[in-house]
């Protein structure tokens, strides 16, 4: 399993962090298996004293592996996820790095928006359903392939199902991206997490270079969709992602 601990600038706790971020908060995703983040992180809480860390949750991946490009892993729906990323890192970049055009400060560019949610799943409610019933209300197979065949490597037509005979409407990845060929400006990544047979479910994470177009539309599109019964946000909230080097933290110092 890959592992992280999530860190942000109320003291370190295992209740959530809150709903709404501070303005200009940052988010530090420090993971177990990365000594270099470990300490850019550390680095920037000593050259900014004036910060202190507000809130930390660990999360596993499991199954965690590479397939095509993609880091795949297995959420606590026993579903395979991640199909839904770019494949390269000029993908990567072109969804969820802010750019010169975007009118920002110039010590921001080259960093990310990021969305945190931290996501409680009704894991025993779920697990009542069939597999079949799981798998259309997500809209994929649990090994990632379209509920039409398609593989978990090419996008489906949802247009030649407009009743959603094969992949209902109200399906969850047909919600998120009606339009598979287009899919949504963000890349996500998420790490289960578990307190207790009550408290478990998804540190959701996503990075975009503009909100508005990312996170926000997205959870727009999801209103009403099948899986809303099972899930239940506790947490999370809006940071920016500093830009590789220190540049920004001069800026800011």
């Amino acid at each position: 399993m890959s592992g992280l601990r999530w860190s942000g600038p109320p003291p370190p706790s295992r209740s959530p962090p809150p709903t709404t971020s501070c303005s200009g908060t940052p988010s530090a995703p420090t993971s177990t298996s990365s000594g270099a983040v470990r300490e850019a992180a550390e680095r920037t809480m000593r050259t900014l004293p004036q910060w202190r860390l507000r809130w930390r949750l660990d999360g596993v991946r499991p199954e965690n592996h590479t397939e095509d490009g993609r880091g795949l892993a297995r959420n606590p729906f026993h579903f395979t996820e991640g199909y839904g990323n770019p494949a390269t890192p000029a993908d990567v970049t072109e969804r969820a790095v802010i750019t010169t055009d975007q009118e920002e400060p110039a010590w921001a560019v080259g960093g990310s928006y990021q969305v945190i949610r931290i996501i409680r799943l009704a894991t025993g409610f779920w697990d009542r359903d069939t597999i079949h019933e799981q798998e259309r209300i997500v809209g994929r197979r649990r090994d990632g392939r379209w509920l039409d065949g398609t593989p978990s490597t090419e996008q489906p037509v949802f247009a030649t199902d407009p009743h959603g005979k094969t992949t209902p409407l109200d399906a969850h990845v047909r919600r998120a991206a009606p339009d598979r060929r287009h899919p949504s400006p963000l890349v996500r990544r998420g790490y289960n997490y578990r307190h207790g047979p009550d408290d478990q479910g998804l540190i959701f994470s996503c990075f975009q270079r503009n909100l508005a177009q990312g996170f926000e539309a997205v959870q727009h599109r999801l209103q009403g969709e099948a899986m809303a019964k099972y899930t239940l946000t506790v947490g999370g909230g809006y940071f920016f992602v500093p830009p590789p080097g220190d540049g920004w933290l001069d800026a800011l110092v």
